[in-house]
């Protein structure tokens, strides 16, 4: 994250959140953004894709506790006046130069060129400005600019209901940080190059008086990049980036909702720093048939009046095979549930857990019935005479 980026871009708004939220708030907001504006939900639109990408790193930085604060200290610092101590409104950032006499200068006003207070954007700045004071600020050892971890990725993958039981290998769409290869990273089609936007100069930002006051803002032109591309590359379409794909291996068992961290797999860290981890949550496809409570597995078997009285011996599927065989015992009630032992979902330690089977008694639409049934529903009747609320009238007469 550039100085540049700290004073133009503003995070908060990108995922439209207050300045004060939280981490839980932060990453709600972005998940929702995430799932509406990802590429695969919005094939074909640049516009969507921009905005992913916008909203991805904006959370690359919020959802880091040390890059939010630096990020936070830096626009508070400039919106007090860009050096510290200073009041607000007492400088105003002008491209061209500063002091009386030069082109940045308006009236009283002192105007600074905002490359010379980053340390210097173009060839031959002197040293020094608030690039240099942003980096004594933010080192990250005694001696100097240290190693710096580097920022952690997060991303997202759907897989089936089978394969989250038995495991896979899965590629996993990163947010873009990868240099697109067609164009080298300009954003331009092969054979033409990028040009300076007459704007602003090349600057990024250009400047308006305001009350005696030189106030600047990124080029709504070339939005603060200084160029402008006039034929974008096909494959980034001018972003100069592209998403990264990465295959990682998700466990047996893993269930919907869980959150895998593969560790140095995020970002690069820099000067020498370790790489930030990949953080990937996985979304489990309901199945038609199975449901999950936790390391058991669970279905609903329909079985008829007759083999609830009865007893019987009926066949259940199973998620990975051939269907086993289940014994109904005699006068079993809607709702019963029977267990069958390790036939669930795999344990991260070994083994696995159960499968519950839920016994759901049918009862026959009087269209079904044939004179024969109904004749013979009509002598058992006869035959077995009783009075299921017997019991509940007795109580409620007891309470009477």
């Amino acid at each position: 994250m550039s100085v540049r980026d700290m004073v133009e871009k503003d995070y908060y708004a990108a995922l439209g959140v207050p300045k004060d939220a939280s981490a839980a708030d932060i990453k709600k907001a972005y998940r929702r953004l995430a799932l509406e504006l990802h590429p695969d939900k919005n094939p074909g639109d640049p516009k969507a894709e921009a905005r992913f990408k916008e909203v991805s790193e904006a959370y690359d930085v919020l959802s880091d506790e040390s890059r939010r604060r630096e990020y936070d200290e830096a626009r508070a610092l400039f919106a007090a006046g860009g050096v510290p101590g200073g009041q607000a409104g007492g400088y105003g950032f002008q491209p061209g130069g500063f002091g009386p006499g030069g082109p940045g200068y308006h009236g009283g006003s002192t105007a600074f060129n905002l490359d010379d207070l980053l340390g210097g954007a173009g060839a031959g700045t002197a040293p020094g400005g608030l690039g240099g004071l942003f980096d004594n600020l933010f080192q990250r050892s005694p001696g100097g600019r240290g190693p710096r971890r580097g920022a952690d990725i997060t991303a997202e993958v759907t897989i089936s209901f089978e394969k989250a039981l038995s495991g896979l290998e899965a590629t996993v769409r990163l947010p873009g940080a990868a240099t697109c290869l067609t164009c080298g990273g300009n954003g331009a089609r092969p054979g033409t190059t990028p040009r300076t936007c007459t704007t602003c100069r090349g600057l990024g930002v250009v400047s308006r008086s305001q009350g005696g006051f030189a106030l600047s803002e990124p080029c709504r032109d070339c939005l603060g990049k200084g160029t402008v591309i006039d034929s974008p590359c096909p494959d980034c379409r001018g972003s100069g980036r592209r998403e990264r794909e990465q295959r990682i291996r998700i466990p047996p068992g893993v269930a919907d909702g869980q959150r895998l961290r593969v560790r140095g797999r995020g970002s690069p860290g820099e000067r020498g720093g370790q790489a930030g981890d990949l953080e990937v949550t996985v979304h489990v496809l309901a199945h038609p048939v199975f449901d999950r409570e936790g390391q058991n597995l669970t279905i609903v078997l329909p079985v008829t009046f007759v083999e609830a009285a009865l007893g019987a011996s009926v066949k259940v599927p199973t998620i990975d095979g051939a269907p086993l065989t289940v014994k109904i015992p005699p006068g079993t009630s809607s709702g019963r549930r029977l267990r069958v032992r390790s036939r669930g979902v795999p344990r991260s330690g070994g083994g696995h857990g159960d499968l519950i089977v839920t016994v759901d008694v049918t009862v026959p639409k009087p269209t079904d019935l044939s004179a024969k049934a109904r004749t013979a529903l009509q002598e058992f009747a006869h035959a077995h005479p009783e009075d299921p609320r017997t019991t509940l009238m007795e109580q409620m007469e007891g309470r009477s």
